[in-house]
């Protein structure tokens, strides 16, 4: 028969039948689940809680930080010390640390002490986001070595207040609070 067209059909083997319609499900579940990723992703980056808790950590961060640097200094290379201090600073006491550098750094060579500084536990007791306020307390524990005198650790509590500038958090006041029975 030459000439004549075969009347019956081809198919398609019944794996390659099942094969789209199934990569076609996967792509539709892909899909779907990107969008429900990137809205979900969405609404957690609009909660303002997020935004508080992520600049809480930010200020309890910075906080830890910065009471380690002013409550740690080397008595060989305090200049350098002193620097770190004022870094981590910002208004009034920025100031009055810059105002008494040298008179310290004199004293701290001259005793040869230093002190190594590290945050036991810290929280911040108060954030105001709009104004770019924060307060923390912190326990600080504190090894004091020197020439002539044996290695002693001090245990201190401080409060102290942090403002938002250009440049992160940094302290503007640092108070010691008095142990119980002081």
């Amino acid at each position: 028969m030459a000439g004549s067209r075969s009347l019956t059909r081809r198919t398609r083997p019944p794996s390659r039948r099942l094969a789209q319609p199934a990569a076609l499900v996967l792509v539709a579940a892909a899909v779907a689940f990107c969008g429900w990723s990137g809205w979900t992703s969405w609404q957690a980056g609009a909660d303002p809680r997020a935004a508080y808790a992520a600049e809480r950590d930010q200020v309890l961060e910075a906080g830890r930080r910065h009471l380690t640097v002013l409550n740690t200094i080397d008595g060989a290379a305090a200049g350098a010390g002193l620097a770190r201090w004022q870094d981590a600073t910002t208004g009034p006491l920025r100031e009055e640390l810059a105002a008494g550098r040298e008179r310290a750094r004199q004293a701290v060579e001259q005793a040869g002490t230093t002190a190594r500084a590290g945050v036991i536990e810290a929280a911040v007791t108060a954030l105001d986001l709009e104004s770019g306020d924060a307060q923390i307390i912190a326990a600080v524990e504190i090894e004091v070595t020197g020439p002539g005198r044996a290695a002693s650790v001090e245990r201190k509590r401080f409060q102290a207040g942090l403002a938002r500038t250009g440049a992160g958090w940094k302290l503007k006041s640092f108070t010691a609070i008095p142990a119980v029975g002081e």
